[in-house]
């Protein structure tokens, strides 16, 4: 059996501050990545554009650095299963939502 490396996401919207229960959120998945000896990975859900808040991104990742939680990978700061930004995943997305039609495995 092939062993495959632990992958922990947290996942954010950047429309606001980053509270209290997410910061709990984000500190569960990192400690628990760390333990597995594995990855903890920023991804921003940036596809809800009418509750959209400029700068929200930025202050997601300074209270990260600000808290001592370091991810691995981020829109920052890239990494092999990029993008980590989902409005810039739509084409990826819509490639296999096609696929999934074609072969009628979704309706």
């Amino acid at each position: 059996m092939m062993s495959r490396k632990t992958r922990v996401r947290f996942a954010p919207s950047p429309t606001g501050p980053l509270h209290i229960g997410g910061v709990r959120t984000a500190l569960y998945n990192y400690l628990f990545s760390k333990q597995q000896n594995g990855d903890f990975i920023l991804r921003i859900e940036d596809t809800d554009s009418t509750r959209f808040v400029p700068g929200a991104e930025a202050y997601i990742q300074e209270a990260f650095d600000w808290l001592g939680l370091p991810y691995d990978e981020s829109p920052a700061k890239g990494g092999k299963f990029g993008p980590y930004r989902q409005s810039e995943r739509k084409d990826i997305y819509k490639k296999y939502v096609h696929k999934l039609l074609d072969e009628g495995k979704a309706y």
